[in-house]
């Protein structure tokens, strides 16, 4: 399958909790002001890769923890990024997910993607809530919501790196 991204970085210490192999995808249609990727933007820039590739290569890699589905927003190539995250679990890897949509408003067909994400980072980048002391995000208003346990209790839990 193939997917469009704007970059990959295979050792990434940034976008999320331990070594991450973050996939930048490509397209976004928010453009919020001060956005961190604004190259990420057209929905027809970056370039076309083989998820397999993409595969091959976080296999490679046994100091892995996770992967980190970003951009752009990743939302826009669901069956992708399902796939992605569906390897990556089965490798027993955790995986993170950047998107501008808050949980309560994502698109439903977007459920079956979000059952094999750990932690989504939620909400649009809002440059008056920007704060660079906040960990794994960028601005006041997003949330890094622990899946897992919003799954299992029913209720939107908040990541905590302490595992409370």
């Amino acid at each position: 399958m193939l997917i469009r991204i704007a970059g990959i970085v295979p050792e990434s210490y940034v976008d999320g909790d331990g070594i991450r192999y973050a996939i930048f995808m490509q397209g976004c249609l928010r453009n919020c002001a001060g956005c961190h990727n604004p190259e990420t933007h057209n929905l027809n820039g970056g370039r076309l890769v083989d998820t397999q590739e993409i595969i091959s290569a976080i296999k490679k890699n046994p100091l892995l923890n996770g992967i980190t589905l970003t951009g752009g927003e990743p939302l826009l190539q669901l069956d992708a990024a399902n796939e992605l995250a569906i390897t990556a679990k089965a490798l027993g890897l955790n995986v993170w997910c950047y998107t501008g949509f808050t949980l309560e408003n994502i698109p439903s067909d977007a459920q079956k993607f979000l059952d094999n994400v750990d932690v989504l980072i939620d909400g649009e980048f809002i440059e008056s809530q920007r704060d660079l002391d906040l960990q794994f995000r960028g601005s006041a208003n997003q949330r890094i919501i622990d899946l897992n346990k919003t799954r299992a209790q029913n209720k939107i839990v908040l990541w905590s790196e302490f595992g409370g």
